[in-house]
């Protein structure tokens, strides 16, 4: 009865619609899936997983954060916050919380999701249909991408790249032109799911933050299909969480391959969460 009502939760959840608190969510997009791939649908419902806390870290509570991407080599976090005149791409040390560095994007951007190819950091917009690409090391903006949709969450597999824009839809791109390769319907016990955001690759799987919510899809990225919704609904205490506002939901994931870890955070949150996603006592 416990997994049936969390997934009746979700469900009711998924349909009210990434991006600043008084913007109106955007339609479900439901995009056929391309011939070159596989997807068949599922009655089964996904197991029930919730966030297990390792460590907790101090985050930037005036950080929109849209996009979090942890750099094994050197052991750092580079974030994408939001909003219209105060976007930025920073890189931070994940045990303090300290900006490293931070430079501000163009006013005219509302920055969304993140990912780190090789030496690039791409960063998508919200509506302005542009990737900003930069130097990792520098910081230096190399150039843009088009794309068609509206920009949420990007993750790097180490071959393709993943991009959400709201709806139903995962779109998989090549990581060197952003040209469209196909596109992945996204489903939980046969139904679509949307207002998908924030996304981090992690071998078979692409975790995927949804929106206003405190929820978390496991979601497998040959067919598209919700293996685990994650209730990260306990990680703040009511104090903290009525001090966000409407803004501070969850949003924020980054994968921490020695310790097969996660950390994950939220827009305007106060703190980081190193975590493990284990079944429910």
């Amino acid at each position: 009865m416990f997994i049936l009502l969390l997934i009746a939760v979700f469900f009711l959840s998924a349909c009210i619609g990434d991006s600043a608190p008084t913007v109106t969510a955007p339609p479900v997009i439901n995009t056929p899936l391309q011939p070159n791939a596989t997807h068949t649908m599922s009655n089964q419902a996904p197991e029930i997983l919730v966030p297990r806390v390792i460590r907790e870290f101090p985050h930037d509570t005036a950080a929109f954060t849209q996009g979090l991407v942890f750099y094994p080599t050197e052991g750092t976090l580079y974030e994408s916050t939001g909003l219209y005149g105060q976007s930025t791409l920073r890189q931070l040390n994940p045990e303090t919380g300290e900006v490293i560095r931070s430079i501000p994007v163009a006013a005219n951007y509302f920055a969304e999701g993140l990912a780190l190819v090789d030496d690039r950091l791409i960063q998508l917009t919200w509506q302005e249909k542009e990737a900003l690409v930069y130097d990792r090391v520098t910081f230096e903006l190399l150039g843009t991408f088009p794309y068609e949709t509206e920009g949420w969450g990007l993750c790097y597999d180490g071959i393709e790249l993943y991009m959400s824009d709201g709806s139903s839809s995962l779109f998989v791109r090549d990581p060197q032109t952003f040209e469209l390769r196909r596109t992945i319907p996204v489903t939980a016990a046969a139904a679509p799911v949307t207002q998908l955001n924030e996304l981090e690759c992690v071998g078979s799987y692409i975790y995927a933050n949804v929106w206003l919510t405190d929820q978390i899809m496991r979601i497998d990225k040959t067919n598209g299909q919700v293996t685990a919704i994650i209730d990260a609904s306990g990680l703040l205490t009511p104090e903290e969480r009525n001090e966000l506002g409407s803004g501070g939901t969850l949003n924020g994931i980054a994968f921490i391959p020695a310790n097969n870890s996660f950390l994950i955070t939220g827009k305007l949150f106060p703190k980081m969460f190193e975590v493990h996603f284990v079944s429910p006592e």
